[in-house]
């Protein structure tokens, strides 16, 4: 399989939304109340896309997945209940999201794998990411890939689980 992790195009703005829009479904099928508020959305997709932090992870030049990936920029993680591991430069991403007919393949892992190279290749070491405390799938991702759970953060004034995972130099 041919995986490829890049910035997003403006024209695959709507097959992102759709991945995006099957995985609001998803969380609320599994009863989190995580994206139910009318957020994600296309505009923040577009917004997304725009300020250049929109990034598909591809098969075979199919889209399979999505994230926004942003350097040292999350306000909401200025205050948290808990303590960092670091006060260094940081990649973090949101809306982690693997189109339904890619589940269940370890896709989001590879997909966060190249988050971590992305980082590295802008040498920097830190990774920081949040989650609902019931988005079960992505808080077993977090458990298996290393990170440490660090304590909450408030994002559009809703509890989440922050965690932080330093990269080996």
């Amino acid at each position: 399989m041919d995986n490829h992790f890049r910035p997003a195009k403006s024209s695959e703005a709507s097959q992102i939304w759709q991945i995006l829009k099957d995985a609001i479904q998803r969380r609320k099928e599994d009863g989190s109340n995580q994206w139910q508020d009318g957020y994600p959305n296309i505009d923040v997709v577009n917004k997304d896309i725009e300020r250049k932090i929109g990034f598909v992870f591809t098969q075979n030049e199919t889209i399979v997945g999505y994230t926004a990936v942003i350097i040292n920029d999350e306000p909401d993680y200025l205050t948290i209940e808990g303590k960092w591991l670091t006060n260094q430069d940081f990649v973090v991403y949101h809306r982690v999201a693997i189109s339904e007919k890619y589940l269940s393949k370890g896709l989001a892992k590879k997909m966060m794998l190249c988050i971590e190279q992305y980082a590295l290749s802008k040498k920097i070491y830190s990774l920081k990411a949040d989650t609902n405390h019931d988005n079960i799938p992505m808080l077993k991702i977090f458990e298996k890939m290393n990170y440490t759970f660090c304590g909450t953060v408030y994002i559009r004034e809703s509890p989440r689980k922050a965690y932080e995972k330093v990269l080996k130099r």
